[in-house]
């Protein structure tokens, strides 16, 4: 776990470029027509990285701070 940042792990950060890779590819399906099988593929790799995420995780990575006085 990282230690006083915000920052996280480099395989959470893999984790999240992949599900933002899926929402791109996503994103660019239905701007082409739609085209849904180019959604679809999106959506898939999507799964992928939240299951990813999961298996690395990434929930602790949070780091609670103390409160503000």
């Amino acid at each position: 776990m990282s230690t006083g940042s915000h920052a996280g792990r480099p395989k959470s950060w893999i984790a999240v470029a992949i599900i933002f890779i899926g929402f791109a590819i996503g994103g660019v399906g239905l701007v082409m027509g739609p085209d849904w099988i180019v959604f679809g593929a999106g959506a898939a790799v999507t799964v992928i990285g939240g299951i990813i995420a999961l298996a690395v995780d990434i929930m602790t990575d949070v780091v609670v701070d103390e409160p503000r006085q």
